[in-house]
């Protein structure tokens, strides 16, 4: 197998088991998991910056207000989203959030139709147009929209868009996100320790270890994920990219037994119908690219 493809099932493989691992410390808050998650990834990225002696080719990246802007609004959206992502996993919500990450390229390509006035080819309306009906008959069917999916597919696809303005690779794109965050979440977290509603000095120490471990299950997907990037198409990438949200899913009804109904398969089926032919039509302009060339 091609060793970008392998780093890029492993990456999306371990993004699928989080709510398995975020399950495990659902006794702390998702605000303070993510607080966590901020600061311990940082301190990772920074000993991995150190070790790779990479830091001055993350300085020369920096250029200007403009781009520390553009991390800026990444960062709080990427916060945001992990918040919601937490929060929705502790409240067994896992369905729910899967169906988020099923629809963020539908929602990625809309954005960048609305912000970078990219123009859709005709074939790609109609699983745009799916996608919008089976939301449409989720909305129905639940009496309200699927809030969790759409804000998740949302802040994910603002991240996605910040970061063409200042594109920069996972691995330093995340240190200067998380750098951003650290004296927040420092704060934030020093804020409950003295109020003797922290973590540290009242969880058990299975609870700690597995907050300190946010840090690595943050960063190693990436840095694989960045090592797959590089190897293989983008086009194949985004295949990968449905491994997580379907293992997800299926952690969701197997493992947890959330409630799924027959109404709930139909409005899903409608989003994997538009994902299938999605990305058969970028497949198919593709190879017609490669054949021209």
């Amino acid at each position: 197998m091609n060793k970008g493809i392998l780093h890029g099932i492993i990456a999306y493989m371990i993004w699928g088991f989080f709510p398995i691992f975020f399950k495990l410390i659902e006794e702390v808050p998702a605000l303070q998991i993510v607080a966590n998650r901020v600061i311990w990834s940082f301190l990772l990225l920074v000993i991995l910056l150190s070790a790779r002696r990479q830091w001055k080719t993350l300085l020369a990246s920096i250029k200007g207000a403009r781009f520390l802007f553009a991390f800026l609004i990444a960062s709080i959206l990427l916060s945001v989203n992990w918040l919601i992502y937490v929060w929705a996993v502790n409240a067994d919500y896992i369905i729910e959030t899967s169906l988020g990450y099923y629809i963020n390229p539908l929602v990625s390509v809309l954005l960048g139709v609305i912000f970078l006035r990219e123009r859709l080819r005709p074939a790609q309306w109609l699983p745009i147009g799916l996608a919008a009906a089976g939301v449409l008959y989720l909305t129905l069917s639940y009496g309200q929209p699927p809030w969790i999916s759409l804000a998740l597919a949302l802040t994910f696809g603002l991240y996605g868009l910040a970061k063409k303005t200042a594109p920069l690779g996972s691995f330093y794109g995340l240190s200067i996100e998380t750098g951003m965050l650290l004296i927040p979440s420092l704060a934030y977290l020093l804020f409950l320790h003295a109020n003797g509603q922290g973590a540290f000095g009242h969880a058990s120490p299975l609870t700690l270890f597995l907050l300190a471990m946010t840090g690595p299950v943050t960063a190693i997907p990436l840095l694989l994920f960045g090592s797959a990037a590089k190897q293989i198409d983008l086009y194949m990438l985004g295949l990968l990219q449905y491994i997580a949200p379907t293992q997800q899913f299926l952690i969701g009804v197997l493992l947890y037994h959330e409630p799924f109904t027959a109404t709930d398969l139909v409005g899903f089926i409608i989003v994997w119908l538009a994902l299938a032919l999605l990305s058969a039509e970028g497949y198919l302009v593709r190879r017609r690219h490669k054949a021209l060339a």
